[in-house]
């Protein structure tokens, strides 16, 4: 079993910073992989970056490559998300989500306010 807490959302100006992370129990965590995720208000869940277990390996939404950047360290059990250059249709519910193998375990959400 894996919990999933997510943190660091707030309100944003355009063309500012946020880091979220999402943090995890369980000592397989190091196994999982990881994506965050964003909803905004009337539209469905979309993807937004993926990392592998080890972090060697990440992939993006074309929307937010070259902006946003994905990373974990395993010994603290935590993924981040660092999002610059943030713009007004980056608001939505950000989430974290961690899988492996048959296990797929989602967080709470973060909500992330850019304003124009």
């Amino acid at each position: 079993q894996v919990q999933l807490v997510e943190s660091g959302g707030g309100l944003v100006q355009a063309g500012g910073s946020l880091r979220l992370s999402c943090a995890a129990s369980g000592r397989t965590f190091s196994s999982y992989v990881v994506g965050w995720y964003r909803q905004a208000p009337g539209k469905e869940r979309e993807f937004v970056a993926r990392i592998n277990p080890s972090g060697g390996s990440t992939n993006y939404a074309d929307s937010v490559k070259g902006r946003f950047t994905i990373s974990r360290d395993n010994a603290k059990n935590t993924v981040y998300l660092q999002m610059n250059s943030l713009r007004p249709e980056d608001t939505a519910i950000y989430y974290c989500n961690a899988r492996w193998i048959t296990f797929d375990y989602w967080g709470q959400g973060t909500q992330v306010t850019v304003s124009s």
